[in-house]
């Protein structure tokens, strides 16, 4: 090889669009990768203090205690990590946390149904059927919030889910208005952890758009009343 070739600059070199696609899209990476880190920082940074344990949310007096849907089978049963929810819930429900429970899930479809089990389960635990919500719109876990305060009218909540997830949903309550606090469902370890906390670091920095744009829900819907008859969000 000449000199002339060792000393021939590369074709990405030479290529300037190549280049320039090339630096953009590490640019880019960079930029989303700090935007991931931030948002999440904030999230977790912001909400931390809100998360109490059952003996705290005792004494909290809040409107309702909110549990976060999840899948439920075919069959109407909840999935174990919704059932830690649903326990938890029916725990503070018991210990006076608050007097109402709101069940948010997804009921999007004739084909399934999580409000439902979610309520069918809490009232085999006792829980008197009058005193158990359904809020059938709770696609994602900012729809949940914001039809908790817009529709349901509540102003004080609990929120029932496992630890990975309360930082969002806390994040959410508070930036649509509401005054929350949670208590973590980590009664169990589930295998599919790790999957679940990735894909929690994205939903963060997403909700954090969400909240800094207000976006509306997928669905509004009528003020129910809290104090009013539970039969009137049957579905």
């Amino acid at each position: 090889m000449d000199e002339q070739s060792k000393k021939r600059p590369s074709l990405w070199w030479r290529s300037r669009v190549f280049r320039g696609v090339t630096l953009g899209l590490i640019g880019c990476i960079l930029l989303g990768c700090a935007f991931l880190g931030i948002t999440n920082a904030i999230v977790i940074g912001t909400t931390s203090e809100r998360i109490i344990t059952a003996e705290e949310a005792a004494g909290q007096d809040a409107d309702a205690i909110l549990v976060l849907g999840a899948l439920v089978y075919p069959d109407g049963r909840p999935s174990d990590i919704l059932k830690d929810r649903l326990d938890n819930a029916i725990a503070l429900y018991r210990a006076g946390a608050a007097p109402k429970i709101i069940m948010s899930g997804d009921h999007g479809t004739t084909s399934y149904d999580e409000v439902n089990g979610m309520k069918q389960y809490a009232m085999k635990q006792g829980v008197p059927e009058d005193d158990i919500f359904c809020d059938h719109a709770g696609f994602s876990t900012y729809e949940s919030m914001h039809r908790a305060e817009n529709v349901f009218g509540a102003e004080s909540i609990i929120v029932s889910t496992q630890t990975y997830h309360l930082y969002r949903a806390l994040y959410d309550a508070v930036g649509l208005g509401l005054e929350a606090t949670g208590v973590p469902a980590d009664f169990h370890t589930f295998k599919e952890q790790l999957i679940w906390d990735l894909r929690e670091a994205p939903a963060r920095s997403k909700d954090v758009l969400m909240i800094l744009f207000q976006a509306p829900p997928t669905y509004g819907g009528d003020p129910i009343d809290l104090n009013g008859p539970a039969s009137a969000t049957d579905g």
